[in-house]
């Protein structure tokens, strides 16, 4: 204890104390999110491109590929918008144009070819979207276009789902071509695309096919650790000890798994499971972070990805949520303190360079992910 105390002193960290969070300065960080993406939002109402490209650019199989990437990255800005709960004009003008974006743009989404399904993160994330459309229209007959474009969006990501059960984003490399995916499904895409469609169907009553919802929670299961971390994909729950697998590995994923099981109704999933992974994530958010902004997907120790970082922080707001309400505000604060040391100067984050894609669904995610902290500090 001596030994700590004297490194700490002499390195000058023994009087550091965590930033004081409070609404004000949580609000000021949304506000500059906001003019973020409102200042680089497209001129057809959508976010990002393929332009910014690198050495080592994420497959993306022409053109399909990209529509899916600027579907998923547009309906997280656009959430991140709406939960912003933003009254400038300038806000709601661009809100109402990404709205009629999404309204052109996402019933035409498919697979790219029969190498990918990135159409599943567009299905998700553009039903998220018209969910929060839904709730901000006032006139009942455009309420019941959105319900109408929601149920629409749910009908094509069961179109895609795997074989296995669930929904991934690659499909086959050999060759092999069947009507439905048969590559691999992965427990996060599987839970991405299942929250957002349980939120639709509590916000705006859509109908989900039991039958499928419920061979998906199999998958979900079937790559489930007994300590429930979550295996990569289908193929890798052989593999549970390997280092993607493992509880570190899977930090940020297992957020959203566990969310999502509880959601359904897992029993399984208790308090204490939900308590034993939120207060990891926060534990070891520098650990995570050491994958944020490597060029190299799967280059960080345990093969975390840049684009695991910002995905894990949404959806460690939505396992937190599910937790005793007296509990929220403190995980909040703690949150929120990173949100903020992370937030560029230019008002985005980001955490992985993919095409330019990248800020807006990083500050998308994190938007919600502030709403949350904000709205769990007030209500303490």
């Amino acid at each position: 204890m001596f030994l700590l105390a004297a490194f700490a002193s002499a390195h000058g960290t023994e009087s550091v104390a965590p930033p004081e969070i409070n609404r004000a300065g949580i609000d000021a960080a949304i506000r500059k999110g906001v003019d973020f993406l409102v200042s680089h939002q497209n001129a057809n109402g959508s976010w990002g491109g393929p332009t910014h490209t690198k050495g080592l650019n994420i497959y993306a199989p022409l053109p399909g590929a990209h529509h899916a990437f600027r579907a998923g990255a547009s309906g997280l800005a656009l959430s991140g918008l709406i939960d912003a709960a933003d009254s400038r004009p300038e806000v709601a003008a661009t809100i109402d144009k990404a709205g009629a974006w999404a309204a052109a743009e996402l019933p035409k989404l498919r697979r790219a070819d029969l190498t990918t399904t990135y159409n599943s993160w567009g299905h998700a994330y553009g039903l998220r979207a018209i969910t929060r459309l839904y709730q901000r229209e006032k006139d009942p007959a455009k309420k019941a276009e959105w319900v109408r474009l929601g149920q629409q969006q749910v009908d094509l990501a069961n179109r895609y789902e795997d074989v296995n059960g669930g929904w991934g984003y690659l499909d086959v490399f050999d060759g092999l071509a069947t009507q439905k995916p048969s590559g691999l499904p992965t427990p996060f895409t599987t839970a991405t695309v299942l929250l957002s469609m349980a939120e639709a169907r509590e916000v705006m009553r859509v109908k989900l096919d039991d039958k499928l919802v419920n061979h998906a929670i199999t998958a979900i299961k079937l790559q489930r650790s007994p300590d429930f971390a979550y295996a990569y994909s289908f193929p890798h729950r052989m593999y549970p000890r390997k280092d993607i697998n493992r509880p570190a590995g899977s930090l940020s994923r297992s957020q959203a798994c566990n969310a999502c099981l509880r959601v359904m109704g897992d029993k399984t999933v208790t308090d204490e499971v939900l308590t034993t992974w939120t207060d990891r994530f926060l534990a070891r958010e520098g650990f995570i972070s050491n994958g944020r902004k490597r060029p190299v997907p799967h280059e960080a120790p345990f093969r975390i990805a840049g684009y695991f970082y910002y995905y894990g922080i949404y959806y460690f707001t939505q396992s937190a949520k599910l937790l005793p309400k007296e509990k929220h505000a403190a995980y909040a604060k703690r949150l929120a303190a990173i949100l903020l040391e992370r937030q560029e100067k230019d008002g985005s984050w980001w955490d992985y360079p993919l095409y330019d894609y990248h800020q807006a669904y990083g500050t998308g995610y994190t938007l919600m992910a502030l709403a949350w902290c904000r709205d769990a500090i007030a209500d303490q």
